[in-house]
């Protein structure tokens, strides 16, 4: 079976030999896998904002194992 190179789009034959598939070579791969860490590639989504919802409160609190009296100021 023939396909193409989704980086070079070189035309090559699928085969369990070839330890880099579906790309044609090493070089390939990662260029692909550059691409992603660089997010030129993303996977569409909608974005939840609710993840984003925080309370006020939230920001002004001590850190753990701190109250406003023990901090010097």
């Amino acid at each position: 079976m023939k396909y193409s190179c989704p980086t070079c789009k070189k035309d090559i034959e699928w085969s369990n030999e070839n330890p880099f598939r579906p790309f044609c070579s090493e070089r390939c791969k990662l260029i692909d896998l550059g691409a992603w860490a660089d997010e030129s590639y993303a996977v569409p989504a909608e974005p939840d904002l609710t993840a984003l919802e925080y309370e006020e409160d939230m920001f002004f609190t001590a850190p753990v194992g701190q109250d406003d009296n023990s901090r010097s100021h």
